[in-house]
């Protein structure tokens, strides 16, 4: 499974349905990113409106649980997503996603503060959070078995690390809003409602992807399969594999929200910086991993996608601590540390992850066996490290955050060894 798959009959003229397929996928990854970052990075202006505590630090880990419970029901929305992916199909599956997440950040943007209506508002934020975690469990698993499916199948990793940027590309445009807010608002113009721009922004994006994907084509692959007699395979009988997708996941998930989304704050904490200009420092930080990650995509089907990935992993579990090290004690500046991170450690795991752990499932129970361990994996160490980063550092243990994201890459390495291939 290291991208040396022999072609399939009757996909050789795939190139040009591949591409529009690999925009469908795409678009989904921007406004799914966009959604889960902005709350995040938004968290401190809005949490002293939305969560009535008593001191500033109570709102903003109460606002952070809101940001990991939308990844604690993933698994369960990657299940029930999952499994109408493999029975309607990948295409009908990602249009109800999209416009769940849609629906969720348009109704953000309007709900009143906890000065309005009470307990009400915390307790609707996070149902409404929930309701889009349900939505993005099933996205990145159906998204993936859609670009294994219809992407060529000499540049399956090329089209995978394309897709996934769109997750990146979510990013870039997020702390772009963020930081133009900032610039032009104030940070207490931001705070006083101003916020309420950013999921605006999101439910914008939302309504574009939805219109892509009503449009695209169902997998060939899928459709096939369909057609195929013969009893449906069992999810259960591939549990090793989905413990290697789990423990694999472990590490990249925790270097993704660690790199993408806590550094700003991790930077602040640890007193490098205290300005709006975070954001947009972190902006050519992240044009650098799209790069990257398009060019790990090439060189994973070259050389092999397990081969991309292992150096990944063992980047970020040597390379975390000397790098936020650095940062602490003001030897390199954000964007030198967010780089280097972002660009030899995140990149070649993601960019080649969605294909490496699609095409070890087979086409009937695929979404729903990647998807599983996969979001367990980002709900448990993904969505929680935000909020477990930001209560170290109340407790006065900032320094152990780069340790934590280095042991799960650890844990990661270990998951290649259990992957079957």
């Amino acid at each position: 499974m290291d991208g040396s798959l022999a072609v399939r009959p009757g996909r050789t003229a795939v190139s040009v349905a591949g591409r529009r397929e690999l925009v469908a996928g795409a678009v989904g990854g921007i406004v799914e990113s966009f959604d889960w970052t902005i709350y995040a990075v938004l968290a401190p202006f809005f949490a002293s409106q939305m969560f009535a505590g008593d001191d500033g630090l109570t709102d903003l880990l109460a606002a952070y649980a809101g940001f990991a419970v939308g990844f604690v029901v993933r698994p369960m929305g990657s299940y029930l997503l999952g499994r109408i992916a493999d029975v309607r199909g990948r295409r009908f599956a990602l249009v109800v996603s999209m416009g769940t997440i849609c629906l969720g950040s348009l109704l953000i943007a309007v709900l009143p503060t906890a000065a309005t209506i009470g307990v009400a508002a915390p307790v609707l934020l996070v149902l409404l959070r929930a309701l889009q975690g349900v939505a993005m469990g099933g996205e990145n698993p159906s998204v993936a078995a859609y670009i294994t499916e219809t992407a060529p199948p000499h540049r399956r990793f090329l089209y995978s690390a394309l897709s996934y940027c769109g997750a990146f590309i979510g990013n870039v445009l997020c702390f772009a809003v963020v930081g133009g807010l900032l610039l032009v608002m104030g940070r207490q113009g931001v705070v006083d409602g101003g916020w309420r721009i950013g999921f605006v922004v999101a439910a914008v994006f939302g309504i574009l992807a939805f219109w892509v994907r009503n449009g695209a084509a169902e997998s060939e692959e899928f459709e096939a399969s369909k057609r195929a007699a013969g009893p449906r395979p069992k999810t259960i009988a591939h549990a090793r594999n989905m413990l290697a997708v789990f423990l694999m996941t472990t590490g990249t998930t925790v270097g993704v929200y660690f790199g993408t989304v806590y550094l700003p704050e991790y930077a602040a904490k640890a007193g490098v910086v205290h300005s709006a200009a975070t954001n947009l420092e972190m902006i050519p930080s992240l044009l650098a991993l799209i790069a990257a990650m398009a060019v790990s995509g090439l060189l994973a089907d070259l050389f092999g996608g397990m081969r991309v990935f292992r150096t990944g992993a063992l980047l970020l579990a040597v390379g975390t601590v000397p790098l936020m090290t650095a940062l602490a004690q003001g030897w390199l500046p954000v964007w030198a540390v967010a780089t280097c991170y972002l660009v030899l450690g995140v990149a070649p795991t993601t960019a080649v992850a969605n294909v490496l752990y699609s095409e070890v499932f087979p086409v009937q129970v695929r979404v729903v066996a990647m998807g599983v361990p996969f979001t367990l994996a980002v709900a448990l160490f993904g969505g929680t490290f935000p909020l477990i980063a930001e209560a170290l550092a109340a407790f006065g243990s900032l320094t152990a955050v780069p340790w934590i994201a280095a042991g799960t890459a650890v844990v990661t390495l270990l998951g290649t060894l259990v992957l079957k291939r």
